[in-house]
């Protein structure tokens, strides 16, 4: 993809964090965004920030629902009538030795983190065949590196960093690509954190923009199918 101008963009869970530095690096090449969130209100708050109503969708869609994916995807095909990349980016994370994880922090990481990224790619996958698109899963360094406290979320990257990498074998024959972005620390929101001056030294959303535009501009026959992505330096404290 060489030219993004006008290309059509959706982006899971895109009202903060990674998801709206991305769909702001897709913004400055002149890509159509759609974002989602969980409220419209949220959605559209976050859209408004990012370009007029021709150049950003704001979209209400609970990932760990397969209809609600559908019908996200149904709204962005009939305002724009195209799909060409999909980032799967919504994402939960509880963190408990295993023997006081909840079942239901349990089952909340494993209906969005997991079933969340098969809901998107089903939802999307028959226009990303007429696009020739991109799919991009967003899993993280926790995917294969395991640790105390983790055993839920670990469960849900590794199974995202397996169920991509199935799935660009299954469909790479209609020349649709899919990759991986495993990041390690980012300065984002995620378990309730808020972000200040102490993050500098993480990766910032921003950065995974970057690297999400790189890999559109990749040549058609190269595929980095996972990226590992990490601090340059950890906290130095």
């Amino acid at each position: 993809m060489n030219d993004l101008e006008n290309k059509v963009a959706y982006i899971t869970g895109g009202t903060k964090g990674i998801g709206y530095g991305v769909a702001e690096r897709l913004r400055k090449e002149g890509m159509l965004v759609a974002i989602s969130g969980r409220t419209l209100k949220s959605a559209e708050s976050a859209a408004r920030h990012l370009g007029n109503d021709n150049e950003v969708l704001a979209v209400v869609s609970d990932v760990s629902n397969c209809e609600d994916e559908h019908k996200a995807v149904a709204k962005i095909l009939g305002k724009w009538g195209r799909l060409d990349v999909v980032l799967a980016n919504a994402g939960v994370g509880h963190f408990a030795p295993i023997d006081q994880l909840t079942e239901e922090a349990w089952h909340e990481m494993i209906d969005t983190n997991l079933n969340g990224v098969f809901h998107t790619l089903k939802a999307c996958v028959a226009p990303l065949k007429i696009s020739k698109g991109y799919y991009i899963t967003l899993a993280s360094l926790a995917g294969t590196n395991f640790f105390a406290g983790g055993a839920g979320y670990n469960a849900t990257k590794f199974g995202v960093v397996g169920f991509t990498q199935a799935a660009m074998l299954d469909l790479r024959k209609y020349d649709i690509k899919v990759s991986t972005i495993m990041p390690g620390s980012v300065a984002t929101h995620f378990g309730g954190h808020e972000p200040d001056a102490s993050d500098a030294w993480k990766i910032q959303p921003q950065d995974i923009g970057e690297l999400v535009v790189d890999l559109l501009h990749m040549h058609p026959r190269t595929l980095p199918s996972k990226i590992e992505v990490r601090p340059t330096r950890p906290d130095q404290k």
